[in-house]
């Protein structure tokens, strides 16, 4: 694998005197909501068409209706390579299931947008969230991140059948872990005032894995390359936790209670989640989340 490509109430009106009493209460209400602990101020409702399906969340954003109904928002944003972008599934990614089983959770307002580039590396993601323009202003419109990355920083390493000792890949694992901790620290950087809640992943495997892994690379390698994904998750998580995110590891869940092989979570590549794996890096997230959500 040369790379991972790894994505109202509506009150009716009757007189005068009511409606007024009905603004009236509207006003307090308002004055009350602006000062309720769940509230995030300054966190205006999403706007456009997000990439994703409008689904129900945890209280972070409030906001009064004209018609007195009360409504709240939450923006999930996933960034980082083709596993997030959701390549050789054809199915909804993790990011929009993750978003819906919140919404399950919780019961309020969401969106979700896939920001998931099909070859990127730590180096490129970080470029796109400290430069000014339209993926940066997507990650300030987030309310919570989730962040898949580092798996084509090691792509390099692949043609390396035999593997290379830790002194080989050792530094390019310390890049990917020094660039999740600064893309954490930009995200966070990006609106101050109310970061978001950041949940960043390791992988299972960087290469290919399962049945399609064995039998294209040999056991050798595939020994080899758990341990090199073992190491960057190592370095990935520390980064992340010590920039302020939550880390949540997929190493285990993928490969099973002793079984080591993932073939039923991977699309027919070896490479990429299918459908199930899909479900699975969702409910894996969901279980990691903070509770409450800032």
């Amino acid at each position: 694998m040369p790379t991972r490509e790894r994505r109202p109430r509506t009150r009716s009106s009757r007189l005068g005197l009511v409606a007024g009493a009905a603004l009236t209460a509207l006003v307090a209400v308002a004055a009350v909501l602006a000062f309720h602990p769940f509230a995030r101020p300054g966190r205006p409702p999403s706007q456009g068409s997000p990439v994703g399906s409008s689904v129900t969340l945890h209280p972070v954003t409030t906001r009064v209706s004209a018609s007195g109904g009360i409504s709240r928002s939450v923006v999930v944003v996933g960034v980082g390579d083709s596993v997030t972008s959701g390549k050789a599934c054809n199915c909804e990614t993790f990011v929009g299931l993750y978003a819906t089983g919140l919404a399950s959770q919780q019961g309020l307002n969401t969106s979700s947008v896939n920001l998931g580039v099909e070859g990127s590396t730590s180096a490129q993601l970080l470029q796109s969230v400290t430069q000014p323009g339209a993926f940066r202003d997507q990650i300030a419109k987030a309310d919570i991140l989730l962040v898949t990355i580092g798996a084509n920083d090691l792509a390099p390493l692949e043609p390396k059948a035999g593997g290379c000792a830790a002194s080989c890949y050792g530094p390019m694992v310390s890049n990917v872990g020094r660039n999740v901790g600064l893309i954490v620290a930009a995200a966070r950087a990006a609106q101050p005032s109310h970061p978001p809640t950041i949940l960043v992943t390791d992988y299972w495997n960087v290469f290919q894995d399962g049945d399609v892994g064995n039998t294209e690379n040999g056991r050798a390698f595939q020994s080899w390359s758990d341990e090199l994904t073992r190491a960057e998750g190592a370095a990935v998580c520390g980064a992340a936790r010590q920039a302020g995110a939550t880390c949540v590891s997929l190493y285990a869940p993928f490969k099973g209670k002793g079984s080591g092989n993932p073939t039923d979570l991977l699309a027919s590549d070896g490479d990429h989640p299918n459908s199930a794996g899909h479900q699975l890096i969702a409910s894996t997230l969901l279980a990691g989340t903070p509770v409450p959500v800032p």
